[in-house]
């Protein structure tokens, strides 16, 4: 392992290479020596002869050459130009950065010694100021970086600290949308957001946002988009779940834990997507995703106007059925899809559909597992009617069913969930689907 190892690092030295004998060593030293010695003549040699060249003098001939030789003026070299690289980069972040802040969750605990609850400070985050009206700032973040907190605090970049309330959040989708009252923004200009389906592969991607916590807050990490659309699992805060699967833009811009809730940026300092996660294992490096800005705006818009974000339900329960020991699996041919716990909304209902079926499909695309009905259902809009394929026993059968609305509840102790009726800025454990 050990070799292995080091040779992975460039390190790796064969033996048959390094141990030489003494007197190998030697002979094999004078050779050297020897070597660098002309190396270094026929290199002062070269320069003195190019030296009045690159000066723009005329050429120095040998006394050999200067009776046949020509003399003509050396041409001119171009004039020297300084390009810095970083111009684009340190004007995007200038352009972005007083718009994005920390964000503290604060859990409440038990004292031990008093007994008393008292708030602890228990994740650090980052968010991002992307609208304002005359009474409030609003920012967005992931939800897993507010989730069950009974207090949040937006922190500026003087180190200002700033009680915040949790307007709504959505843990389909990972977003939170924060307020504050407009003193505390007044002077900053709310983020710009790009259309996010225009960006390209390879073009340039930078983040902003408190790695490690606050001591490390408005870092800078630049990259490139290193893809445009990466299906990856949204989870549960705790992990244990998988709620759906989103499609996310991949950078190898550093992503560490704080910069959750903060923005990538293009080169013109526009938000192409909020930083939410990265794949943690010692043997990746580089892969970092982010939420794209146009699903940021609708599901932010959402959250601003009613306090939460809609999401279509087919209404009813169940389980994947891989997820079910086989002795209770009931007489049909798959081995995969959902299989009907309950079925609970009026339409599910009327479309025929009954317990112990198994769905297979929603508009003819397979479903293998709940995560794959989560992802197709959520492409659909609420109202909408989609044709679901089930087996019953050996024989299969389709059934439309229009589907209904679900509202997501806020996931934080101290959320109001009010909706803030401002303007609108942009023109469960069960396995449960009600």
């Amino acid at each position: 392992m050990e070799e292995r190892q080091a040779t992975e690092m460039g390190f790796y030295k064969d033996s048959g290479d390094f141990h030489m004998g003494r007197a190998d060593r030697s002979a094999g030293a004078w050779r050297w020596v020897a070597a660098i010695v002309v190396s270094a003549l026929v290199g002062s040699v070269a320069t003195l002869a190019a030296y009045p060249a690159l000066r723009g003098e005329e050429a120095v001939t040998t006394t050999a050459d200067a009776a046949t030789a020509t003399r003509s003026p050396a041409p001119s070299l171009p004039a020297s130009v300084n390009v810095s690289v970083n111009d684009g980069i340190v004007q995007a972040v200038k352009r972005a950065k007083p718009a994005v802040v920390g964000v503290v969750n604060y859990k409440e605990v038990e004292d031990f010694f008093s007994q008393q609850s008292k708030l602890k400070a228990n994740d650090v985050g980052t968010g991002l100021l992307f609208h304002k009206d005359s009474k409030y700032g609003y920012i967005v973040t992931n939800n897993h970086v507010v989730d069950g907190g009974a207090k949040v605090e937006v922190v500026f970049s003087k180190g200002k600290h700033v009680t915040a309330q949790v307007v709504g959040t959505d843990e389909f989708t990972d977003l939170a949308v924060l307020r504050l009252p407009e003193k505390y923004v007044r002077g900053i200009q709310p983020a710009q957001f790009a259309n996010s389906d225009k960006i390209e592969v390879g073009e340039p991607a930078i983040a902003i946002g408190s790695p490690m916590g606050l001591d490390f807050a408005d870092s800078v990490t630049a990259g490139i988009v290193s893809a445009k659309r990466r299906i990856m699992p949204v989870q549960t805060p705790d992990g244990e779940q998988v709620l759906d699967y989103q499609a996310v833009i991949q950078t190898d811009a550093a992503i560490n834990p704080g910069n959750s809730g903060g923005p990538l940026l293009n080169i013109n300092g526009q938000v192409i997507g909020i930083n939410s996660s990265k794949v943690v294992d010692p043997t990746v490096e580089g892969m970092g995703f982010a939420i794209p800005s146009n699903e940021v705006r609708a599901i932010a818009s959402e959250i601003l106007a009613t306090g939460h974000a809609d999401h279509p339900a087919l209404g009813i329960a169940g389980y994947s059925l891989r997820a079910v020991p086989e002795q209770w699996w009931p007489d049909v041919p798959v081995d995969y899809g959902i299989l009907v716990q309950e079925v609970q909304s009026s339409s599910a209902k009327r479309s025929g559909l009954k317990p112990g079926d198994v769905i297979v499909a929603i508009n003819g695309r397979t479903v293998q597992t709940m995560p794959d009905l989560r992802t197709y259902l959520f492409q659909a809009k609420p109202g909408q009617v989609v044709t679901l394929t089930v087996y019953r026993g050996h024989k299969k059968l389709e059934f439309k069913v229009t589907l209904g609305k679900m509202e997501t509840p806020n996931t934080t102790a101290g959320a109001q969930g009010s909706g803030s009726g401002a303007d609108n800025p942009f023109s469960v454990p069960s396995e449960c689907f009600n």
